[in-house]
């Protein structure tokens, strides 16, 4: 009959300290990064550890230094390109100052935001960057500061939150897509989000409670605005947050007695469904219809045509907010400030001057 497997006994500083020739205290001191040793003493003590395979006691040493090295990142779906690319730049920035990253994701969901937010602190976590659900629901994110835990706002921006915020400058985004539409002759612009709300047309911007959504469409707005056109927030369209949801929203645009001759996609899963819808309504881009995205994802460059994107440095965005994060948790005193990530246009195939008969 077999053995019955035993566990390993854990190796201990106190083990190291015997295999190092040094005493505990100053094995301790090597292992957990404080106090003053020498060069010799440190490679002695750092050579044992290896030989040993110590692994460090992160709970021991979180209630001996009241640091977890952790950092908790909450983001609204880890699915989206755009978030995916953000945690790779959080997570070097965080690996490159000694921190690990334990990553949730809320689904754009605030009960899933509040759930996680509780868990990461309930784990002991140094600090926390988060992407908010909604920007008008702050309770959760008022008592993380209440507990001392440093907060930077990844996306989104709150103001009255106090705290700081790396986004995207989607004003200025929303602007620049628009401004070359309108430029090209487009009178009819439609913007279609995944924000969970009513696809009817839109009413009141104010109602929009994530702020990037609401920059963007005040951006577009404004630019149209300013070209002398009146009715264009009746194209903007909410809730295109799946496939047949996206397909209705699409369908009811382009049913329109006056339909649109454009479409700005709020993000790149978004502008992967109504590129699936317009393939099976048939439609040719951008002959029938023109087309623009956010975010430079993989797929828009092997469709046909590649898709006009909006071009955002979000791997940049995200290593910014974990530096400024750990900027806070090395003790520096900062200002509040939003960091908002200029981004640009890069033109291809999706985007033409519409036909004489769409502008009718």
């Amino acid at each position: 009959m077999e053995e019955p497997l035993t566990s390993k006994r854990s190796v201990t500083v106190a083990d190291v300290a015997r295999a190092a020739n040094v005493s505990k205290a100053t094995a301790a001191r090597v292992l957990g990064g404080y106090g003053v040793v020498s060069d010799k003493v440190r490679e002695q003590v750092l050579a044992a550890a290896a030989t040993l395979e110590y692994r460090p006691n992160e709970l021991a040493r979180s209630m001996t230094t009241g640091k977890s090295g952790i950092i908790g990142v909450v983001v609204g779906d880890i699915e989206n390109a755009f978030f995916s690319l953000a945690v790779r730049g959080i997570s070097d920035a965080a690996r490159m100052a000694g921190f690990n990253v334990i990553i949730a994701n809320s689904g754009e969901e605030l009960d899933a935001e509040k759930s996680a937010v509780d868990l990461l602190i309930g784990k002991r976590v140094d600090g926390l960057i988060v992407t908010p659900a909604r920007c008008d629901r702050m309770e959760h994110l008022q008592d993380i500061r209440r507990v001392g835990v440093p907060l930077v706002l990844f996306d989104r921006n709150i103001p009255e939150l106090g705290v700081d915020a790396v986004t995207g400058d989607d004003f200025d985004a929303a602007m620049i897509a628009t401004r070359r539409l309108l430029d090209m002759g487009h009178r009819r612009i439609a913007y279609i989000s995944a924000m969970d709300a009513r696809s009817e047309p839109l009413v009141d911007i104010s109602s929009i409670s994530n702020s990037a959504v609401r920059e963007r469409v005040d951006g577009m707005l404004k630019e149209q605005a300013d070209a002398g056109i009146e009715n264009a927030r009746y194209y903007v369209r909410l809730g295109a947050t799946d496939q047949p949801m996206t397909d209705d929203i699409v369908k009811s645009l382009l049913h329109d007695a006056a339909p649109p001759t454009a479409i700005i996609a709020s993000d790149s899963l978004v502008g992967l469904r109504v590129f699936k819808t317009l393939q099976k309504l048939e439609l040719s881009i951008p002959r029938d219809i023109s087309m623009i995205s956010f975010l430079d994802a993989d797929w828009t460059t092997v469709t046909t045509p590649p898709i006009t994107v909006i071009d955002q440095p979000v791997y940049e965005m995200g290593k910014k907010a974990a530096e400024r994060l750990i900027s806070r948790l090395n003790g520096k005193d900062l200002p509040v400030e939003r960091t908002a990530i200029k981004a640009g246009l890069i033109m291809r195939g999706s985007v033409a001057s519409p036909s004489r008969d769409s502008n009718q």
